[in-house]
């Protein structure tokens, strides 16, 4: 199982990017400033991950794993900021769709914040868990 973590780990990325292509191009939802910026982490890391299972590169995790964390972080902070009122007055997005809006509430906890979350957890236990 761990020969084919890197293998997952860009399926998942891959996976993320494609959704979210869908929310914002097939179903229209506009991303707001904190969804610009787990894109903005995202993108790349489908791109990298790609090219580092397929050149099954030893040394993924040194460019790889900040971005994830990073990712991991904005994404965390942004769920956080829909399911706590308190945080949206720290920081208001000044332009376009507000931070604190849900566009998807799945069994009501589940938000697009939070399909990042888990997207970039999963990337980031799978490359920790790859033995090289």
């Amino acid at each position: 199982m761990r020969a084919y973590n890197l293998y997952l780990a860009w399926l998942v990325a891959l996976v993320a990017m494609l959704g979210s292509l869908y929310f914002s191009e097939v179903r229209g939802y506009i991303p707001c400033e904190l969804c610009w910026y787990q894109r903005i982490l995202m993108y790349p890391l489908a791109l990298v991950l790609g090219i580092a299972a397929y050149s099954d590169d030893i040394r993924q995790r040194r460019y790889v794993l900040p971005i994830s964390i990073l990712g991991m972080l904005v994404s965390g902070y942004h769920y956080l900021h829909q399911k706590l009122p308190g945080l949206a007055e720290i920081k208001p997005c000044a332009q376009g769709v507000p931070c604190n809006t849900q566009y998807i509430n799945w069994l009501g906890f589940i938000t697009i914040p939070f399909l990042a979350f888990v997207a970039f957890a999963l990337i980031t236990g799978l490359l920790l868990l790859r033995r090289r």
